[in-house]
């Protein structure tokens, strides 16, 4: 009687095992990324081409299946370059059940929103969220603010300083030095490292002036030019960037100072056509990639981008965060945030600059840099320009990883 109680059709029981074995191990998730940087006022045109190519990445990632059948979205959620209105937009985002964020222009707003991410995580386990830094510099970060919930997918600013100073060593014609900056968490940490660097590398090399404004208010930097050229300097370092670095370089350009200029975002939106011809030979950067690199990787979405948008595809940034994302999906076998998390640490992937290493110690990411001057556009080394200037970016050196590599204080707290 007990057997034929529990006794089930053949039929039933092949159906049920069968069943069993071909469901899938994680339901397929579109997981969704809200994008909080400025998307209005002075800084939107560099907030839009961030945002778009977040989600031409985006778009890559799905169609390859970095994640599997996991997807990924990213939405934008404007903050107007304001840290309060940044804390709006991060609550309005996890009221609609965002658990990923992303941002990175401006350390003052990235500084504001990882304090939020931690209390909120701290105050709600179970539903936490993870700040993927795109570009925020202020090595804090990833130093006594350091979190689980943070990844950098940039260098920070004291990596690139010290990549920057080193080369400028190099030049003998480099005697007097003007720095400048927004008067924020980046442009002081660029002033006071600065310094400090170049006093080490070539205590020859004046420091004759320092000057901090406020960002994203100056309309007219002449003054400031006026200061600089008085001044005698033959170099100007600055870390600003957008309508800043435009302007500034403009009012340079106009006073006909004949300074070389190192910088950190001269590629960003609105920069090169600002430059144009009085730019040539004169302008420096550093960042993680360019689009003129020794073997033009990227040179299909920088394609893609420009007849999509009719912009410049110039920030690897998101490529590097969909790439670690989708292989921490599939390694992890889930899209949940802690998990998503444990998996980045320690892992490594290969980028548009070669191969990117998320540090476990402080979640610094750690990857080549390229130095690079403002060229005209050739069919060797400088195939792409920028912003149809029929100028771009010659590559002078590419930095390895462990070059640029800093020490860190990080004490990271995991959870149990």
């Amino acid at each position: 009687m007990l057997l034929r109680a529990f006794s089930l059709p053949l039929s039933l029981i092949v159906t049920a095992v069968f069943s069993c074995a071909y469901a899938p191990i994680a339901q397929a998730e579109n997981v969704k990324i809200a994008f909080i940087d400025p998307l209005s006022g002075p800084f939107a045109p560099v907030g839009q081409n961030l945002l778009h190519s977040f989600q031409t990445i985006a778009e890559l990632a799905n169609q390859k299946k970095w994640g599997g059948d996991h997807t990924l979205e990213v939405v934008g959620f404007d903050n107007k370059g304001s840290p309060q209105e940044s804390l709006i937009q991060l609550k309005s985002a996890i009221d609609q059940g965002y658990r990923y964020i992303t941002q990175g222009n401006g350390s003052g707003v990235a500084i504001a929103l990882l304090d939020a991410v931690n209390k909120h995580n701290e105050r709600n386990p179970g539903k936490e969220v993870v700040f993927l830094n795109h570009s925020a510099g202020d090595p804090v970060l990833t130093n006594g603010k350091c979190s689980f919930w943070h990844f950098r997918f940039d260098a920070h600013s004291e990596m690139k300083m010290e990549s920057l100073t080193t080369y400028m060593a190099k030049d003998p014609n480099i005697k007097k030095v003007y720095v400048i900056g927004q008067n924020y968490a980046l442009g002081q940490e660029v002033s006071r490292t600065s310094r400090i660097y170049l006093a080490r590398k070539r205590p020859d090399i004046q420091i004759v002036g320092d000057d901090l404004h406020p960002i994203g208010q100056v309309k007219d930097f002449s003054p400031y030019i006026a200061k600089i050229k008085a001044s005698g300097a033959d170099t100007v370092i600055t870390a600003n960037w957008g309508a800043d670095l435009a302007l500034l370089i403009k009012a340079a350009k106009d006073a006909d100072l004949k300074a070389n200029f190192y910088t950190y975002y001269a590629a960003t939106t609105g920069v090169p056509t600002a430059m144009g011809a009085a730019g040539l030979d004169r302008v420096r950067y550093i960042a993680n990639w360019n689009l003129n690199n020794e073997t033009y990787a990227g040179k299909d979405i920088i394609h893609q981008f420009k007849k999509k948008y009719n912009d410049d595809y110039y920030a690897i940034a998101p490529y590097t965060i969909m790439a670690m994302m989708g292989k921490a999906f599939m390694e992890s076998g889930s899209t949940d945030p802690l998990n998503v998390a444990l998996a980045m640490e320690g892992m490594k992937v290969k980028s548009l600059n070669g191969e990117v290493d998320m540090r476990k110690s402080d979640h610094q990411a750690q990857q080549p840099l390229y130095i690079a001057t403002w060229v005209k556009k050739n069919d060797t080394d400088v195939k792409f320009d920028q912003e149809g200037t029929g100028y771009g970016w010659r590559t002078n050196q590419k930095i390895d990883a462990y070059v640029a590599a800093q020490p860190t204080s990080c004490q990271m707290k995991r959870p149990n």
